[in-house]
């Protein structure tokens, strides 16, 4: 078969290579790229989503574990402990943790952290949650700027929280409070308040604690307000006798602080924030504190002064106008020339701000003259006792106008002396004293005579009551004496019989009753008969009464 010269060429240029044009993106590639940018959104997504990055510092992490122990506020999850680790000094933990992506505004400088465990203590038993779930820590957010990253871990839950609404105060006392972080403060028995912080300056040597009271008691707080300590029962004998003061359950288990405004003093003005008052160990010391105006002078005792005790008060008739400073002071110092013997100081502080008279301006000079004034005219000091039972002692201060004219000027100490004389005690001494030297001046021997005369009268006497004891207590045993109260008895019974017989229902009564009316009719009939008898008796005899008296017969002859 023969092949045209055309079609041969048509053939070369069917199998002849051509240039086509070729793609750009192979669809081979969209596979990884996709993969890629997924990757890509993965990454930007969890760090967008990963919030800040924390630390938090320590004692120990008891109960922290990494990875697990998560970060709470008001029981919703706001982070996660990354790491735990130990500080470079080995003195404390280190905890890094990551919190939620909406959390910058809780991270501020007044947030605080806590860990929540099972816990005991006088307000019960709280954390059980936390038994099977492990412990957590707790977020507490506060006020300030936020972008804070470092913060401290508190083993204690706050008392309040940082922007709760009430005052916050600082008390400060000497040592011997035995206050701890969530003791009550509380306003007449109603507990208002918490305290916060305790802590122990040792350059000072005192303790400094901050409380904080809630709204709206935080108004009660002014510049007159005094704070002291609760122990809870509050037991004295003293001077002033027995006193006892109880204050809340709380308060009796665990201590506290209360605080008022003491009486005759003004309500004051209300206080800032962070105000700083003082903790006195008691209601009375507190209103001892409030005395700040006072005059001082030394007694000179020369009686004993067992039962005095520092904070004994001075008394004027009965009304309180000092306290007792100090027993003995300076006993080592010399006694005045005056003074013949030795004569035991006591200080004594007379405070006239205890007279109603806080508000005013107290001139002390003024006061001082007035007291020399009175001690001319016979103002003295002496020691009484005020409780029989402790045996404590106070000052009692009187006039005593015989010793008027035996003042002398006197200081101690550069003290002004103020009189004294001698006490109840040492003037039942010298009369006890007296009576027995008038005893003693008394003739006993007659006396103890006279005395053995009587008693052997008495002995004589005793033994006739013996003997009458033992006839009488014969006769009693007698047994004609043991049946008389049943012959009694019987005689008793046969009288009743006899009486029951002449009862009004009786027929013995009604038969007495009728004899008794027939004799009535019987001396009526018989009452003419009298009376004829005792106006004539010779009707008993004679027919009549006008018939002339018969003439005897003359005897008859034989």
């Amino acid at each position: 078969m023969s092949v045209s010269p055309h079609d041969r060429t048509d053939s070369r240029d069917l199998h002849r290579a051509r240039a086509t044009p070729q793609r750009r993106l192979s669809p081979i590639w969209i596979v990884p790229i996709v993969a890629v940018l997924i990757g890509l959104w993965l990454v930007y997504d969890n760090y967008r989503s990963r919030g800040p990055l924390i630390t938090l510092t320590m004692s120990n992490a008891e109960g922290i574990e990494a990875g697990s122990t998560l970060i709470k506020t008001r029981n919703v999850e706001v982070g996660r402990v990354a790491s735990v680790r130990l500080s470079d000094d080995l003195s404390h933990t280190v905890i890094t943790a990551r919190m939620a992506p909406d959390t910058e505004a809780m991270l501020t400088e007044g947030s605080r952290f806590w860990v929540v465990k099972p816990r005991i203590g006088r307000e019960g038993i709280s954390g059980l949650g936390t038994v099977l779930s492990g412990a957590y820590l707790q977020l507490a957010p506060g006020p300030g700027e936020p972008g804070v990253r470092d913060f401290q871990v508190s083993d204690l839950p706050p008392v309040a929280p940082a922007d709760a609404a009430g005052l916050r105060v600082n008390l400060i006392s000497q040592l011997g409070n035995s206050l701890r972080p969530g003791d009550p403060v509380s306003y007449q028995g109603y507990t208002v308040g918490r305290v916060e912080e305790v802590n122990f300056n040792a350059e000072s040597r005192r303790m400094h604690q901050r409380i904080f009271i809630e709204s709206p008691y935080d108004r009660l707080v002014t510049d007159s307000t005094r704070f002291w300590s609760a122990s809870g029962v509050d037991l004295r004998l003293d001077a002033n006798g027995i006193r006892v003061n109880v204050e809340s359950l709380e308060a009796l288990l665990g201590g506290g602080v209360t605080f008022g405004v003491l009486e005759d003093l003004p309500r004051g003005a209300p206080v800032e924030n962070d105000a700083t008052f003082n903790l006195y160990a008691d209601e009375d010391s507190a209103r001892q504190g409030t005395f700040n105006r006072y005059l001082e002078y030394v007694l000179l005792v020369e009686d004993s002064v067992r039962g005095l005790a520092r904070g004994a008060p001075v008394e004027f008739r009965g009304v309180r106008i000092g306290t007792v400073a100090a027993v003995p002071w300076q006993f080592t110092a010399s006694q005045p020339e005056t003074r013949n013997g030795f004569a035991i100081p006591v200080l004594i502080r007379i405070e006239p701000q205890r007279l109603g008279i806080e508000n005013q301006q107290v001139d002390l000079q003024e006061w001082d003259e007035r007291f020399l004034r009175l001690f001319g005219v016979g103002l003295r000091a002496s020691l009484k006792s005020g409780n029989l039972l402790t045996g404590a002692m106070f000052v009692d201060v009187n006039f005593h106008r015989d010793e008027a004219d035996t003042y002398v000027a006197e200081t101690f100490s550069d003290r002004s002396v103020f009189p004294t004389i001698s006490g109840g005690f040492a003037q039942i001494e010298a009369q006890v004293t007296a009576l027995l030297d008038k005893l003693n001046a008394l003739e006993v021997e007659p006396l103890l005579a006279g005395i053995e005369r009587n008693l052997n009268a008495s002995e004589a006497m005793l033994d006739e009551v013996r003997q009458l004891s033992g006839s009488l207590h014969t006769l009693l045993e007698d047994p004609a004496t043991r049946s008389l109260p049943g012959n009694l008895n019987a005689t008793l019974a046969a009288l009743q019989e006899t009486l029951a017989g002449v009862s009004p229902d009786s027929s013995g009564y009604r038969e007495l009753t009728a004899a008794a009316e027939r004799l009535e009719r019987l001396m009526r009939d018989l009452q003419p008969v009298t009376r004829t008898l005792n106006e004539n008796p010779r009707a008993l005899f004679f027919d009549s009464l006008d018939a002339e008296d018969p003439l005897p017969r003359a005897p008859r002859r034989p």
